[in-house]
């Protein structure tokens, strides 16, 4: 696999697994746009290591400080999160429905619902729910006042992360805000819930990868510089998002979403573009 391809795509990983524009639509569009062959399991593998070392690298004092709040522990210095010691169990309980998601409809998502009359649909739909919840947004919690409710919402939206074009991001983004969630906050609890779904896809698809063999010799290189790029641009583009929230709207990302799945539905009528 050409180098060039591989930080093209982790650039394009990095960039729409944390804005809320849908990874899975975009991986899937470009390798047909530019006539590229499918990376494979051994790219994706790393694409998912990349996406979990950024929010790793980036919530690293968060996540020392939830989980120490968890466990009645004082740690960091962070006073909203100081005001929430009940966090890391609230996340647990989040992270239940996309685990069950998972488990019964993983293999649908892979091969069935890799459709791009489906994806382009979801773009769109996503889009649609994320304009709905930008004209009710209140902007009254920040995450020092969410709730088990509030996370059992968010994570029920995140368990329809598992069809293809939704946007993990967008559609927790989107829940949060119809929760009562400021935009910088359902961003902030969208990132560190997907966490623990991102390290779970990353620890099976290692598996998956020992028990095929390992990783063949001729994508050592292609896998780290997949790894590489994909976290430290999306470590970027995590701390840019944030910042952009604290002044600015949703709304350009609902333009480009409903704008793309329309654009995705074209060229699979006009074009025969698959998304397999």
């Amino acid at each position: 696999m050409p180098i060039y391809q591989v930080i093209v795509l982790a650039l394009i990983q990095a960039l729409t697994e944390f804005l809320p524009v849908s990874s899975s639509a975009h991986l899937a569009l470009a390798p047909w746009l530019f006539h590229w062959k499918d990376p494979g399991l051994v790219f994706d593998i790393a694409l998912h290591v990349g996406t979990l070392a950024a929010v790793l690298i980036y919530f690293f004092k968060d996540w020392l400080q939830v989980l120490a709040s968890g466990f009645g522990m004082r740690f960091g210095h962070d006073r909203e999160l100081s005001r929430n010691p009940r966090l890391l169990w609230y996340l647990v309980l989040g992270t239940i429905p996309i685990g069950i998601a998972g488990l019964l409809f993983g293999k649908q998502a892979e091969t069935t619902w890799r459709n791009p009359y489906l994806i382009g649909g979801m773009l769109i739909g996503v889009g649609l729910l994320m304009w709905a919840a930008e004209q009710m947004a209140t902007a009254r919690k920040d995450i020092g006042q969410i709730t088990m409710a509030d996370s059992l919402v968010i994570g029920a939206a995140q368990a329809l992360a598992v069809v293809p074009g939704t946007s993990r991001s967008g559609i927790t983004i989107t829940a949060g805000l119809f929760q009562g969630l400021d935009r910088e906050t359902a961003a902030r609890f969208s990132f560190l819930l997907s966490t623990p779904a991102i390290l779970a896809a990353a620890a099976k698809g290692v598996y998956d990868l020992r028990k095929h063999g390992g990783i063949p010799h001729e994508m050592q290189i292609p896998f780290l510089v997949g790894i590489a790029v994909s976290a430290i641009a999306g470590t970027a583009v995590i701390a840019f998002f944030l910042q952009y929230l604290r002044r600015n709207s949703l709304m350009p990302f609902v333009y480009y979403r409903v704008v793309f799945g329309i654009i995705v539905i074209a060229l699979a009528y006009f074009f025969r573009f698959t998304a397999e």
